[in-house]
């Protein structure tokens, strides 16, 4: 059968929660009938097990040395032979029904790009009061996280992802795929009934209180450089040490 879908993860050190994410993708595989689902780990230089987990599961996988997740999420469409691509966080887990939406969604010519948007896997005051902030500007710019989605084509058209971002690559790269659908009269499309889990491993780690800190520092420093912040990302030790410098 053709492939219908290539699942792509960027993956550093992920051995304890890459199992967890491919039992998802193998149970969402087994209920979809129109197609083969490949998976494509982006190994990201990691020093764990991580490449051996994801050989074990039958997964390709390919070593990007550029330590940058967009990067990592661009070398594994390097060798995606499906339609469709899926980008997926290592530390997330799919709904079983996931592969039959989003067939359905890119069967229809209105739609360029889409998401499934997320579920928090633990409940507090603090991630609910941060859920909340932030879910009026998810709604309102029409993005969104979880399952991200498109066709092979319009990955291509716009080039993949933005290796220049440390973070916000995957704004950016909703931003240009919705500007080419604009051209073509095509839209985002949120498929709100197959969330994928959302990791709260970051709160686990710094505490859940700790975001509302990390917002003020990007903000500052997005006031003081404006367009320039997304250029210089690599001289903001926030933000290197918080997302390329996890301990684990």
């Amino acid at each position: 059968m053709k492939i219908r879908f290539s699942v792509i993860i960027p993956a550093y050190n992920e051995e304890k929660l890459l199992p967890r994410l491919l039992q998802s993708i193998e149970a969402a595989r087994l209920n979809f009938q129109n197609g083969e689902v490949e998976i494509i780990v982006a190994d990201n230089v990691s020093t764990d097990q991580t490449r051996e987990i994801a050989e074990q599961f039958g997964c390709q996988v390919v070593k990007v040395e550029k330590r940058c997740i967009a990067a990592a999420r661009n070398g594994g469409a390097k060798i995606a032979n499906g339609e469709i691509f899926c980008f997926i966080d290592a530390d997330s887990a799919l709904h079983p029904d996931t592969f039959n939406k989003i067939d359905q969604a890119m069967n229809n010519p209105r739609f360029i790009v889409g998401a499934t948007g997320v579920f928090l896997e633990r409940r507090s005051f603090a991630l609910w009061l941060i859920y909340w902030l932030i879910l009026p500007m998810i709604w309102l710019m029409q993005m969104d996280t979880g399952v991200v989605f498109c066709r092979r084509e319009d990955f291509e058209a716009v080039g993949g992802y933005n290796e220049n971002l440390l973070l916000a690559e995957d704004v950016a790269f909703l931003k240009s795929l919705k500007t080419l659908g604009r051209q073509k009269g095509q839209r985002f499309i949120r498929l709100s009934s197959v969330k994928a889990l959302g990791s709260t491993r970051k709160f686990d780690e710094h505490g859940d209180w700790h975001y509302f800190a990390l917002l003020w520092q990007v903000s500052k420093n997005m006031a003081r450089q404006g367009l320039n912040f997304f250029n210089k990302q690599e001289e903001m030790p926030e933000i290197t040490e918080y997302w390329y410098k996890p301990k684990r």
